[in-house]
């Protein structure tokens, strides 16, 4: 076999003839397409002649023609030009390039337009590079004779790393590193082994957010390794046009059918709406809001409910990662199908973040509830071209084995990684092949340790219930902050003066203060002020305070709550919740008690259920801080330091 580094390495060579005239990061943008060009050229070489007879033959039959001229190529594209890349000549050379690749089918010509190779024709062209890039071009042999698929496949990937690597401000938005990519293939494809090495196995790999292709080229070179003859077909969408062509160019080198492969936003359109899929894998974008297709998503999560993708509710707009969850658990295959298994990358929010009750929460409920979340791996920070941030891969399944049914696995790879020796953008670590394989195994074997722990999904469940405590109110009528501002707020102006009157004269009659609300109301009517129930709630405002002494606040004989004083617990699925408040609550508030018209709207009960999922909780470890000994010490031993260079400055 070629070695594809070396292929790869002679390639992107051309960037020397680029430098100066181009920048570092564009660098891509004319190899990977010029690289495309001549490998399908070569592709294409053996039936030429074929394809030039076929195409003048039906010309007459204008676009019809496509599928005659397809057969003649014996390939899923063609191209109806006479020139090849040697042929092209040094003079109008920008015009018969572009003749020369508008000669392509529609398939392989979008990507070239996707590519905006025209753009970096004109541009080459321009710094009279252009004859010399295609001449070198020219002279490759990357013919499926002298590189196979396989193998043209990795130095295009080769190449697309290298691309990321010269372009890594901007290159984790669309290329995801290929140790993360492995190491979440490889936890998809876990215990599927058997399956998939039997004979004539057909099996679909799918990648909502495909960026560069990375996880649909991963994905099959691994069902690849364990069955060569297995069927595979890979379906995709991106929004990013540059990453579009990138992918839709991996794909097509591959042999794979490209009309799989979409363009366009998978949440506001997706393009492969009946579709589900064996396996499926994706790096979402972390923390990117979705306002510009709120109305659209609402739209469906409102009108289409379960019968959708967003049944169990929506996010809050600054961040659609769990919308992009949702969409994969809606190409899940029924289990009587043979089910499915995902592997999602995301932050920490999805985690925790949103209160019982929310879009987030109800996300997460839908999730455990129905047992699709089999595992959660905590990757290191700095592992992506352009975040730092904690990270987390996420397995789902709706086909679990026994033994991890209603269970979550929670396994903690923080620490699981090697230095870079030289920082891509953010990312300066990676993980080593034996490390992703220790991960892998320590996964699939599922046994508890200090970074291995098994929960059952119910674990991450609770109640919010909420807690009241009683009304108790001293009022003071002759204090004059409070009858200041009292007037000063703007509901008493909209109040007649012959009220206004009424009240100051009998505030100025009353006592100093009362403990009781009835009484003191009594009290202010005796001493000829009476208020409606809107005007006393001002006074009540602006006169009352707290006060533990004060009468119990009633309304129809039952206390009154004081909302100044309301509170919630979280008390867990697993517990009763009025054992809980008898344990947890009463100890330290005996007169609260819990509001019981506050019911969850799914199961009825009291209290509104949440998920989290706290994975940092689970596996925090105290550490003691230092003796202040120590410390003590240090400060001495720096303080020493800092006289001594203070001395040798003034001497």
């Amino acid at each position: 076999m070629t070695n594809f580094s070396a292929t790869a390495a002679n390639i992107w060579a051309v960037a020397d003839m680029l430098r100066g005239d181009f920048k570092q990061s564009q660098y891509g943008r004319v190899i990977l397409p010029f690289t495309l060009l001549r490998r399908l050229e070569c592709v294409l070489e053996p039936t030429k002649d074929a394809v030039l007879d076929a195409a003048k033959k039906h010309a007459h039959m204008g676009d019809a023609a496509a599928p005659l001229i397809r057969k003649a190529a014996k390939q899923q594209f063609y191209n109806a030009s006479p020139m090849t890349m040697a042929s092209i000549g040094s003079t109008q050379t920008l015009d018969n390039l572009e003749g020369y690749v508008q000669g392509f089918s529609a398939n392989a010509r979008e990507i070239f337009e996707y590519f905006h190779f025209s753009d970096y024709l004109e541009q080459l062209d321009a710094c009279d590079l252009l004859y010399m890039v295609s001449k070198k071009f020219a002279t490759w042999d990357l013919s499926p004779e002298a590189i196979d698929n396989h193998t043209m496949g990795l130095v295009f990937e080769e190449l697309i790393r290298k691309f990321a690597e010269s372009s890594n401000e901007t290159a984790g938005e669309h290329f995801t590193p290929r140790d993360i990519v492995h190491l979440a293939t490889s936890l998809v494809f876990l215990d599927d082994d058997e399956v998939l090495s039997k004979p004539g196995v057909v099996r679909s790999l799918y990648d909502p957010t495909a960026g560069t292709g990375g996880f649909l080229s991963e994905g099959t070179e691994f069902m690849r390794s364990l069955n060569p003859d297995a069927v595979i077909s890979v379906h995709g969408q991106e929004l990013n046009p540059e990453s579009y062509a990138i992918c839709k160019a991996d794909m097509l080198i591959k042999g794979q059918d490209v009309a799989n492969i979409k363009f366009g936003n998978t949440l506001s359109d997706d393009q492969l709406p009946a579709e589900r899929f064996d396996y499926m894998l994706s790096n979402p974008p972390f923390g990117v809001d979705w306002k510009k297709i709120q109305r659209v998503v609402e739209d469906e999560h409102r009108l289409r409910g379960f019968a959708g993708r967003f049944g169990p509710g929506t996010p809050r707009v600054s961040d659609g990662s769990l919308l992009f969850l949702l969409h994969l658990i809606s190409k899940m295959r029924p289990v009587s199908e043979g089910g499915s298994r995902i592997g999602i990358i995301l932050n920490g929010s999805p985690l925790f973040t949103g209160g019982a009750g929310s879009g987030e929460s109800e996300i997460r409920r839908h999730i455990l509830e129905n047992d699709l979340l089999e595992g959660i791996v905590a990757l290191p920070t700095d592992m992506f071209y352009n975040t730092g941030i904690a990270t987390y891969v996420w397995v789902l399944s709706n086909r679990k084995p026994a033994s991890r049914r209603g269970k979550v696995h929670l396994l903690n790879a923080t620490e699981v990684f090697a230095p870079m020796r030289k920082s891509l953008g953010s990312k300066r670590r990676h993980m080593t092949e034996e490390q992703i394989e220790d991960i892998v195994r320590a996964y699939g074997d599922c046994l508890e340790d200090d970074n291995c722990k098994v929960f059952d999904s119910t674990d991450f469940g609770y109640r919010r219930i909420t807690v009241e405590r009683p009304l108790q109110l001293a009022f003071f009528p002759k204090d004059e902050a409070r009858v200041a501002a009292l007037r000063a707020d703007k509901p008493w102006a909209k109040w007649d003066a012959k009220t206004q009157r009424a009240v100051l004269d009998a505030l100025a009659a009353l006592d100093e203060r009362y403990l009781s609300r009835s009484a003191f109301r009594k009290a202010l009517r005796k001493a000829g002020a009476d208020v409606s129930a809107v005007q006393f709630k001002l006074l009540q405002k602006h006169l009352g305070e707290h006060d533990p002494e004060a009468e119990v606040c009633k309304v129809k004989g039952s206390p009154e709550p004081d909302p100044n004083l309301r509170d919630n617990e979280n008390v867990p699925l697993k517990e009763d919740i009025r054992e809980y408040f008898a344990r947890e609550v009463l100890p330290h508030v005996p007169d609260a008690w819990i509001d019981e018209a506050k019911r969850d709207g799914s199961d009825g009960e009291v209290g509104i259920v949440g998920y989290e999922i706290p994975f940092n909780r689970h596996f925090y470890k105290y550490v003691p801080p230092r003796p202040l000994e120590e410390i003590d010490a240090d400060l001495d031993t720096v303080s020493a330091e800092i006289m001594q260079l203070l001395q040798e400055v003034h001497s």
